[in-house]
């Protein structure tokens, strides 16, 4: 599938427009607010990998509490950022991927702060920030939507999930490919691309499972690549 919106199939681009007003009636609306603070988005997104939202709530909360500033987690001994962070999981893990984060950010900026990002072009900050060790296309990406309020779309399980299996996204491809797959459907407006972001989450967790996914009673089914193989056929 092409990556530019001048060359999408009209046919994607209005099945697409479909499962996106039917994603918003079900679920929505859902209004972007931006967080700021990118810093702390990035490392609330390194600490939420692989975890629930409230152990890596409450690890962000202890890492914080025990190094106020920044700077302070770079000097910090690995053992005692660890220790902060273990209650989000995969601390040996997690622990010194921020410190390289923050270490990285601080060589280049002397402020310790990315909000300098949303004045970038939208490729230019990915580029930026997935230059980063450790900082993937799903991690910067949630930077920049939530945190900057720019047209990223995070591709997480559930998104990369729930759009394959309706036949938007190819099934073997890059995350960063099905990311700009779906900005170039999205267009340009921060706002869809966060309604489409939460809607396609929850949608993937209450019915477009990865187990046993509830298709007979799943408001996207007429539009659905997966439900038309597995019942119609």
């Amino acid at each position: 599938m092409p990556d530019s919106s001048s060359q999408l199939d009209p046919t994607l681009l209005d099945r697409f427009d479909d499962v996106e007003r039917i994603l918003d009636a079900t679920y929505g609306p859902r209004i972007l607010h931006e967080r700021g603070d990118p810093v702390s988005g990035l490392i609330g997104t390194i600490l939420s990998q692989s975890t629930s939202d409230i152990n890596s709530s409450r690890a962000m909360e202890t890492l914080r509490d025990r190094f106020p500033a920044w700077n302070d987690v770079t000097e910090a001994a690995v053992e005692d950022v660890r220790d902060a962070i273990r209650s989000g999981g995969l601390a040996n893990i997690k622990a010194p991927r921020i410190q390289a984060a923050l270490h990285t950010i601080g060589k280049r900026r002397s402020d310790m702060d990315l909000i300098f990002l949303k004045q970038m072009p939208v490729d230019d900050a990915m580029t930026w920030l997935t230059s980063i060790d450790g900082v993937g296309p799903k991690t910067a990406a949630c930077v920049l939507l939530f945190n900057l309020g720019m047209p990223v779309m995070p591709v997480d399980t559930h998104v990369g999930r729930v759009m394959t299996r309706i036949g938007i996204l190819p099934d073997r491809t890059s995350t960063l490919r099905k990311q700009r797959m779906l900005e170039a459907l999205i267009g340009p407006d921060p706002n869809r691309v966060y309604a489409v972001h939460v809607e396609t989450i929850e949608h993937g967790r209450l019915i477009c499972r990865s187990q046993r996914p509830q298709c007979p009673i799943c408001p996207l089914k007429d539009h659905c690549d997966y439900y038309t193989e597995h019942y119609l056929s």
